[in-house]
């Protein structure tokens, strides 16, 4: 007899017949879980769960007690509760790798975007006000040969410093948890406390994963830190930063602009003063939302589950802990 699985999560229909094959799915739109008791039940029922997005805590899986893994579709887990997964002996997986590219294309086109203030002067032409020549009001920032500080010089972080390095001949500085060696031999990247990066960067990239240690890592005081001149840039998490501070920060000119993917609340509430700034380049959360890339991570994330439920150890596993050979 076929595991059981829940889906929480939009699958192309080739990885939904590939799941088929092997185990009994039963699909949920993530709007229509929430005290739905179609959804309890199969809980009750399911050997794994697979989604994204969706928060993987104790009243969840004592909902499930025959789970054995759930496969998030996304490389960050912070929705994910690691310590209630590991007591109850219940796999963790997410997708790693497959993304980087394609996220650190959308950061520099975030970055490139909100220099040259590409959406605002979009907008300027196709309101029919351009109208003859413009003054220097216009003009934007230079990107190339300027100073970006990278926060976060995981595999992302890395493709970014790539870029910068390579394509924009930037000088990189970077903080991260522990020096990245080979990464400042490739980028020519120079390691730098977190308040000398922020001092010195005319672009400041947060691509941290949200901890407990890293949440509201960039205030009130580090936006201070900051060059009026500077433009912040975040493609890690929404609550990795105090909004309410890079507000400020933005009102009071304490740094020039900001491009960002990722919001304290998403969907992104309508009266969020970040909307009516034209120095801030919004993006709804879209940082490896192309259908390759969301094709592979869908594929991954398949094999992950797969594998668990064959009593396999998946490829991308978390908690390490609950693996006996």
């Amino acid at each position: 007899m076929k595991k059981k699985v829940v889906s929480v999560y939009r699958f192309e229909d080739d990885v939904l017949n590939r799941l088929e094959e092997e185990v009994d799915v039963t699909l949920f739109n993530k709007e229509d879980i929430n005290e739905n008791p179609e959804f309890t039940a199969a809980l009750q029922e399911a050997h794994g769960i697979i989604g994204y997005g969706l928060e993987i805590n104790d009243s969840l899986l004592d909902k499930a007690p025959n789970a054995e893994i759930f496969s998030n579709v996304s490389v960050g887990y912070n929705n994910l509760n690691i310590d209630a997964l590991t007591k109850r002996n219940i796999m963790a997986t997410n997708t790693p790798g497959v993304l980087d590219e394609t996220v650190a294309d959308t950061m520099f086109g975030l970055l490139i975007a909100t220099a040259r203030r590409m959406p605002e002067l979009d907008h300027y032409v196709k309101s029919h006000q351009w109208t003859g020549d413009l003054t220097s009001d216009f003009y934007g920032t230079d990107v190339h040969h300027k100073t970006i500080g990278i926060i976060g010089l995981g595999r992302i972080g890395e493709a970014i410093a790539n870029r910068a390095h390579h394509g924009f001949h930037m000088n990189v500085l970077y903080h991260n948890r522990s020096r990245n060696e080979e990464a400042e031999k490739k980028f020519n990247a120079t390691y730098k406390e977190l308040d000398d990066l922020l001092k010195e960067s005319d672009f400041v990239v947060l691509m941290t994963p949200l901890t407990a240690s890293t949440e509201g890592v960039l205030g009130a005081r580090e936006f201070s830190l900051m060059k009026e001149s500077a433009i912040f840039i975040n493609g890690s998490r929404g609550k990795t930063i105090v909004e309410k501070d890079l507000i400020q920060a933005l009102q009071q000119k304490e740094i020039k602009a900001a491009g960002l993917d990722v919001f304290e609340q998403e969907p992104v509430q309508k009266d969020n003063p970040l909307l009516d700034m034209p120095n801030v380049v919004t993006l709804p959360h879209i940082g490896s939302a192309t259908y390759a890339t969301e094709h592979a991570m869908s594929e991954l994330a398949c094999e992950n589950l797969l594998a668990g439920l064959r009593g396999e150890k998946p490829s991308c596993l978390i908690n390490e802990a609950v693996w006996k050979d």
